[in-house]
C-alpha cells in the first residue's frame, strides 16, 4: 500500500527538518512526501527539496492539503502539520496496521505538545474526549489518515472554513466511511502557538470555536481571527 504524506507549509525552516527527519527514520518506506507551500520566504522550499519532497503551491492549510492531494499518487493520504517535532520510528507501520485491522476509511491520532505541564494536560483531555466521541462526533487535528477515494468523494477540505476545517473534514468523511481514533503512541508537536499567541487566549479561542462548531456548524467568518504562518516573523524579531 503506497502512502502519500502531505504537509502544508509557510515559513517552516525551523520545524520542517525535524518532521522530515522523523519520516525518513520510519520503518515503513513505501511513501512519497508532498510539501504544499503557501509562498515561504525562508529556506522551507530548499529544505523540502533536499529531503526529496515533491513541491506544489499551497495556501491556508485546507487549500494546501487539497493541492497536495491533487498530485498524490498514494492509495492513502496522510495529512501532517509542519510543526510536528517527532514521530516514533514505527509510527507509520503501526498506524497502517491498525487502520487496516479496524477496516477504517479515515482516522485521527493522539497528539502531545512539547510544552508546559498545562499543555500536556489540555491535550490529554482533548485526546480522551476524541477517543470517547469517535463514533458519533469525530475530531481530527494535526494528523489525519484517509483513503484517497473518500477524500475525493467529499471533494477534500472545505477551503471556506476559517478555523476547525480538520474537524469539519472528519465529520463530512464519516458520512461516507468509517472513522476511528487510533490510540497509538502520541505524536509530539510544537507548543509554539501557545507560546507566541498566549496560552489562555489560544485555549479559550479553541474552546469557543468548538462550541460554535457544535451549535452552529463550520466557521466561515473570521470571528476568531485565525492566523497562519506568523510565527516565523515573530521569532525573527526576538
Amino acid at each position: 500500500m503506497y502512502l502519500s504524506i502531505i504537509i502544508p507549509t509557510l515559513n517552516e525552516e525551523k520545524y520542517l527538518p525535524l518532521l522530515l527527519q522523523s519520516i525518513k527514520k520510519q520503518d515503513f518506506k513505501d511513501y512519497e512526501i508532498i510539501v504544499a507551500d503557501a509562498g515561504s520566504t525562508d529556506r522551507t522550499i530548499k529544505i523540502a527539496k533536499n529531503y526529496g519532497c515533491r513541491i506544489i503551491s499551497g495556501g491556508l492549510p485546507a487549500k494546501g492539503r487539497n493541492q497536495g492531494a491533487k498530485i498524490a499518487k498514494g492509495d492513502l493520504f496522510l495529512f501532517l502539520d509542519a510543526d510536528i517535532i517527532f514521530l516514533a520510528p514505527d509510527f507509520l507501520g503501526k498506524l497502517l496496521k491498525k487502520f487496516k485491522k479496524r477496516s477504517l476509511d479515515i482516522a485521527s491520532f493522539p497528539v502531545s505538545p512539547q510544552g508546559k505541564t498545562i499543555d500536556r494536560i489540555v491535550y490529554k483531555i482533548y485526546n480522551s474526549w476524541t477517543d470517547l466521541t469517535q463514533k458519533f462526533l469525530p475530531h481530527a487535528s494535526q494528523v489525519i489518515l484517509v483513503k484517497k477515494e473518500i477524500h475525493r468523494f467529499v471533494k477534500g477540505f472545505d477551503e471556506e472554513i476559517k478555523i476547525g476545517e480538520d474537524h469539519a473534514y472528519a465529520r463530512e468523511t464519516k458520512k461516507f466511511g468509517k472513522f476511528g481514533f487510533l490510540g497509538i503512541k502520541p505524536i509530539l508537536t510544537s507548543a509554539r502557538r501557545f507560546e507566541v499567541d498566549g496560552r489562555l487566549k489560544t485555549y479559550l479561542k479553541y474552546f469557543l470555536a468548538g462550541l460554535y462548531i457544535f451549535f452552529f456548524g463550520p466557521i466561515k467568518s473570521d470571528i476568531f481571527k485565525y492566523k497562519f504562518g506568523h510565527y516565523y516573523c515573530k521569532n525573527k524579531r526576538k
